[in-house]
């Protein structure tokens, strides 16, 4: 996972917290569709940069694979 796809993460749910704070959902299906709107808010912003930038944001990797890939090179330096 890069920085970017990060930041984007957290947009998601800083715009999500920040909706579900004014609109105070009760209900199951009320906060789906509060993390839905939050999500939509880091959609957009990715797809907006992507059209500026010409290609895709997203990598291949994730924070799991990227972790053991890093405990492997503290563990074996050499390799």
């Amino acid at each position: 996972m890069t920085n970017l796809e990060l930041v984007l993460n957290m947009l998601a749910e800083t715009s999500t917290t920040e909706l579900s704070k004014k609109h105070k959902p009760k209900t199951f299906s009320e906060n789906k569709v509060i993390a839905r709107k939050g999500g939509t808010v880091a959609g957009n912003a990715r797809k907006e940069l992507e059209d500026k930038l010409g290609n895709s944001i997203l990598s291949k990797h994730n924070a799991k694979k990227l972790e053991q890939r890093e405990d492997k090179e503290l563990n074996n330096p050499e390799e």
